[in-house]
């Protein structure tokens, strides 16, 4: 069977299915897609049958009350802040500023840096993490900037779940900012972190290294993909320059007035984080009991591949992929991140009896890998 055409994202398994011979209709549980399996909150629903009746009028040009609420969570100034659509916009338009010049992106990380580089006629030098810990050495990273205008870091990483800690990238602040290359850096999985993620998060660092951009995603944390909500945080002057690459009206209604009442919840947050530290560690520890090579969270997600064992008994990555399609599972590909070339698989963390299942085909599939 040719090789198929990997999908570029989670969440798509239409020709996943036709490539490997199955209906369209074959019964899947999606453990592909990194969302917060206990969202959205459940007041979402109706809020939005209540605010349809805003469809009929042109959101806010500037989002000023969702810019508000941004920043009174964050503790920062509004002009601080850009509402975007999706984290993918924030990523474009960070991209833009630096048209023509030259990035580094850690290796393995999300395709969408590369994406947004090559939109804007950046060029592009991959730095890359070493598996199987994929760990960042500061010193090795910070002797690869040289002539280096911008640096995007995802963090924690996707697909790895790593997270590089803070005191590591206050030495990579420092540094940068000498050195004159802006750092860019992903949050979208920083409140996936766990219940210490205000103090994981970067804001603080803002007021010190105006050359640092953050860039935030509310899509999975609050189970919210079709809705495309996101930010930027930077300084005054940063955001005014990202404005003049964004289209009016690139936020719509729904998604500028869900942003306050979101941030309001804390009873979800508190549920999120309360699943977060029961189910992460279950999970990381029944993956590892499979004999699977499995790389440390620190997100909402694990990247994992069969162990060396299961390796040289003819178990690889993509072998695993099919039979457990066929099984009813559907997982992350890596075929499409730069260093993983599919060696590995990323499973997203769900509920206790989904992740049950899971652990459950695994081993299954595993065992019939080997027959």
């Amino acid at each position: 069977m040719s090789t198929p055409e990997w999908p570029s994202h989670g969440g798509q398994a239409e020709a996943l299915l036709a490539h490997f011979g199955l209906p369209s209709g074959h019964r899947l549980d999606d453990f592909s897609a990194n969302l917060n399996p206990l969202g959205p909150p459940a007041w979402v629903r109706d809020w939005l049958t209540q605010h349809l009746v805003g469809l009929e009028r042109y959101p806010a040009p500037d989002y000023s009350a969702a810019r508000q609420a941004i920043a009174n969570h964050h503790q920062l100034q509004p002009e601080q802040v850009l509402l975007t659509n999706g984290g993918a916009e924030a990523i474009f338009l960070a991209a833009a500023l630096h048209a023509w010049q030259r990035a580094a992106i850690m290796t393995p990380s999300f395709g969408e840096y590369a994406r947004a580089c090559c939109a804007h006629r950046l060029s592009i030098v991959e730095i890359a993490l070493p598996a199987p810990d994929f760990a960042l050495d500061v010193d090795t990273l910070l002797a690869r900037l040289n002539d280096i205008d911008v640096l995007f870091l995802c963090r924690p990483n996707n697909p790895t779940a790593t997270l590089i800690d803070t005191s590591a990238m206050e030495v990579l602040l420092d540094y940068t900012a000498w050195a004159g290359c802006r750092v860019v850096v992903d949050e979208a999985f920083v409140d996936m972190v766990g219940d210490t993620h205000d103090a994981v998060s970067l804001v603080p660092l803002l007021d010190r290294y105006p050359h640092l951009i953050l860039l935030r995603s509310m899509t999975k944390f609050y189970t919210l993909p079709g809705l495309r909500l996101g930010y930027l945080l930077a300084d005054v002057a940063t955001i005014q320059a990202a404005q003049t690459h964004q289209p009016p009206w690139s936020v719509n209604h729904l998604a500028a007035e869900l942003v306050a009442p979101l941030l309001a919840d804390g009873a979800f947050t508190r549920r999120t984080q309360r699943w977060l530290a029961s189910e992460r560690p279950r999970l990381h520890q029944a993956l590892s009991e499979l004999g699977l090579d499995v790389v440390p969270s620190q997100a909402c997600f694990f990247l994992i591949r069969p162990g060396a064992a299961q390796r040289a008994a003819g178990t690889t990555s993509d072998v695993l992929f099919e039979r457990l399609l066929q099984q009813g599972v559907l997982v992350r590909h890596t075929h499409n991140f730069a260093g993983l070339e599919g060696e590995w698989l990323r499973v997203a963390l769900r509920d206790e009896a989904a992740n049950r299942r899971l652990v459950n085909e695994l081993k299954k599939a595993l065992h019939d890998c080997l027959r």
